[in-house]
């Protein structure tokens, strides 16, 4: 069970859509709750009982268990209860053999992503190209491939979302290396990397951190190819507990998850006008993201726009 805080800067993103309109920064003390964490859910979250640091503006609490729909915004003592996303959150027992996971599939699905492995191999000529790094002297070579792919998603381009070009985040996947506690993979096509996938481990949990491909391969699926064939090989390790999706939804990781347990990201922050204003700005854009997302949806557009706005096209 994971009960450490971190004490950080977290940016409370105002967004339309992909696009990111304002991101202040609070400071926060920060806790991720794990899927070994033993805590039961919750009907209704409340404060830590830690006390506050002089700069800190209160707590967030990632991926709290929840039961039932929480209200967006309350009041609870000296804080603003804020619960900007709560979601499904996916992941994978891998407790059973390849074969066993592959089951859980209909057999037109499993037809399906065997087709895609199929017509990439033929793309590739027969024979599809990829790699998994997880010793020290391998995780520089990941990187910069796996960096030459993030830089052209628009997860990285629009979100800010890639895999990040820092070297605190180069010596941290050094660290994990050395301590047996990393997964890379790379999909390539004619010797060039086209999609990757990065997953450290936690207490025999594989989290899906980042994951990313290059638009020009999309018809080919690329991103959905390198995880059913990382899977397997996570899989035929058998060393793992779970592969834990983390937060947010998407129909990539409820196609491959086999269990979902309901979340909440939960803010306490310190009840002042400067918080409310901060909390209320980011609920109108919100809602006036959605209400755009309707019409365009009724209008039969919202494919288009999303697809515009990641690809230029």
């Amino acid at each position: 069970m994971n009960e450490t805080w971190h004490y950080q800067q977290v940016p409370l993103k105002i967004q339309l859509g992909d696009k990111i309109l304002w991101a202040p920064r609070l400071w926060l003390q920060v806790r991720e709750a794990g899927l070994d964490d033993e805590v039961p859910p919750v009907a209704e979250p409340i404060p830590p009982a830690n006390p506050l640091q002089v700069d800190s503006q209160g707590f967030l609490i990632r991926s709290l268990r929840v039961i039932g729909k929480q209200p967006t915004l309350r009041r609870q003592g000296d804080y603003l209860c804020y619960i900007p996303s709560q979601y499904s959150r996916y992941y994978i027992d891998m407790c059973q053999s390849f074969e066993e996971y592959k089951s859980k599939f209909s057999s037109k699905t499993r037809s399906t992503l065997n087709r895609k492995v199929r017509k990439y191999a033929e793309h590739c000529g027969g024979n599809i190209s990829w790699k998994v790094y997880k010793s020290p002297g391998e995780m520089a070579e990941f990187f910069g491939l796996a960096r030459a792919v993030s830089r052209i998603t628009y997860q990285e381009k629009l979100l800010d979302a890639g895999l990040p070009d820092s070297e605190e985040f180069r010596r941290q996947m050094e660290q994990l290396a050395q301590q047996g506690c990393v997964r890379g993979f790379i999909l390539f096509y004619k010797n060039q990397p086209v999609s990757y996938l990065y997953c450290p481990i936690s207490n025999g949990v594989l989290i899906y951190a980042f994951l990313g491909y290059d638009p020009g391969h999309m018809s080919f699926s690329v991103g959905t190819v390198l995880q059913w064939l990382a899977l397997e090989y996570l899989f035929d390790e058998n060393i793992f507990r779970f592969f834990d999706f983390t937060e947010g939804q998407s129909e990539h990781k409820k196609l491959f998850s086999t269990h979902s347990i309901q979340c909440a990201n939960v803010f306490f922050l310190r009840k002042s006008a400067s918080n409310l204003l901060l909390v209320r700005g980011r609920e109108l854009v919100d809602r006036l993201g959605q209400v755009a997302g309707e019409a365009l949806d009724r209008l039969g557009m919202k494919t288009s726009v999303k697809r515009l706005m990641r690809f230029g096209g």
